[in-house]
C-alpha cells in the first residue's frame, strides 16, 4: 500500500558517495520517505523523494509547516507563489531548476500539460536553515534555483536521490548528506550571495546563540544579548540578520519553538509546562507563536508526532 504522496496530492515535495543511477526510475512513478529522527536543532530533515507526475498534475493551494525544496529532474511545471508583500508572482521551470517554499507560505504547483515534470524533493528546518538559504539566495520572494552549469545542478539532485536510496539508513548519515545537500545548494546557486569570512563577526554572532541558547528559558531581549556581545542594539541586529539570515528575535522564537518540539515529541508534560520551560509564560502566546510558525497548534502537532 502507497504510504505516501498519493496521485492528485504532491509530497512535500552532489557528492553523493556514489552517483545516482538514471534507472532508479525505471521500476516505479515515485518514491517517498519519512525521517525516523527528529532531534536535531541546527538542521531536521522530514521526508524525501521524487515522483514521475502526470500531464497537469497539480497540488495546492497549500501552506507548509517547514521548508520545502524540488529539483526538476526532467520536464516542465509551474509554481504559483505568494511573496511577503502577499502578491502572487508565477514562475516556469525546466530541466535542472528547483524551487523553495518556505514556512507558512501559500503555493501551488503544476506540470506541463506536454512535458509533464519529473522532480525530486526534501522536507527541512532547523535553526540555521534560513541562514544556509540565505547564502544560496533563495528566499520567499526569490524562490527559484538555477545551477550555474547543468553538472552541478546534478550534485544538488544526487544528493536527494541519496537521500531516497537510502531511507534505511542511520539518522546522522542522512542528515551529513542533508548538510551536504545544502551545501551544494549555496556553492552552485547562480543567485548566492558572496560572503567573506570575519572572525570578529562570527565571534559576536556566536555569542550571540550561545548566550540564547543558555537562557531562552528567560525574558530576553534584543538590548540585553546585544550588551552581551558589547555591541550598540542597531548595529547587532543588522549583523545578526546579515550572517543568519534573519532578525535576533526570529531567531529566538525558532529556538524556543525548536525546543519546545523536542520536548513535545521525547517527555509527557503537559503543553502548559512546556510553554513555561521554553520561554512562554503565557501558553496562549506560545500557542498563537507556534501555529503561526507550523500552521497547527501544539496539540495537534503532537498528536501527529508522538
Amino acid at each position: 500500500m502507497r504510504t505516501g504522496p498519493m496521485k492528485g496530492q504532491a509530497g512535500p515535495g552532489g557528492g553523493a558517495s556514489a552517483r545516482i543511477r538514471e534507472d532508479v526510475f525505471d521500476v516505479k512513478e515515485y518514491s517517498f520517505s519519512m525521517f525516523p529522527n527528529e532531534s536535531f536543532l541546527d538542521l531536521q530533515l522530514f521526508q524525501y523523494g521524487w515522483e514521475q507526475c502526470e500531464p497537469l498534475y497539480s497540488y495546492g493551494p497549500h501552506i507548509r509547516n517547514h521548508y520545502l525544496f524540488h529539483y526538476v529532474i526532467d520536464g516542465q511545471g509551474f509554481l504559483d507563489s505568494a511573496a511577503l508583500d502577499g502578491i502572487s508572482r508565477n514562475y516556469s521551470l525546466s530541466t535542472n531548476q528547483g524551487f523553495l517554499i518556505c514556512p507558512g507560505q501559500v503555493t501551488t504547483y503544476w506540470a506541463d500539460q506536454n512535458r509533464p515534470w519529473k522532480y525530486a524533493w526534501v522536507e527541512f528546518d532547523g535553526l540555521r536553515v534560513s541562514e544556509y538559504l540565505g547564502k544560496a539566495g533563495l528566499t520567499r520572494s526569490q524562490p527559484i534555483y538555477t545551477p550555474d552549469s547543468a553538472a552541478h545542478g546534478e550534485l544538488v539532485r544526487d544528493e536527494i536521490l541519496y537521500l531516497t536510496s537510502h531511507a534505511e539508513a542511520s539518522p546522522l548519515h542522512l542528515i551529513g548528506h542533508l548538510f551536504l545537500f545544502l551545501d551544494h545548494l549555496m556553492q552552485t546557486s547562480s543567485t548566492r550571495r558572496e560572503t567573506r569570512g570575519n572572525q570578529l563577526r562570527d565571534f559576536y554572532i556566536q555569542e550571540a546563540i550561545t548566550y540564547m541558547e543558555q537562557n531562552f528559558q528567560q525574558e530576553l531581549t534584543v538590548e540585553e544579548i546585544a550588551d552581551v556581545c558589547k555591541l550598540n542594539r542597531s548595529y547587532f541586529s543588522k549583523l545578526f540578520k546579515e550572517t543568519m539570515g534573519c532578525p535576533p528575535q526570529e531567531f529566538l522564537i525558532r529556538l524556543r519553538l525548536t525546543k519546545a518540539m523536542e520536548l513535545m515529541k521525547t517527555t509527557n508534560n503537559s503543553i502548559g509546562d512546556i510553554s513555561g520551560s521554553c520561554g512562554y509564560p503565557n501558553q496562549l502566546h506560545f500557542s498563537r507563536a507556534f501555529k503561526k510558525r507550523y500552521g497547527v497548534s501544539p496539540r495537534e502537532w503532537r498528536a501527529g508526532n508522538s
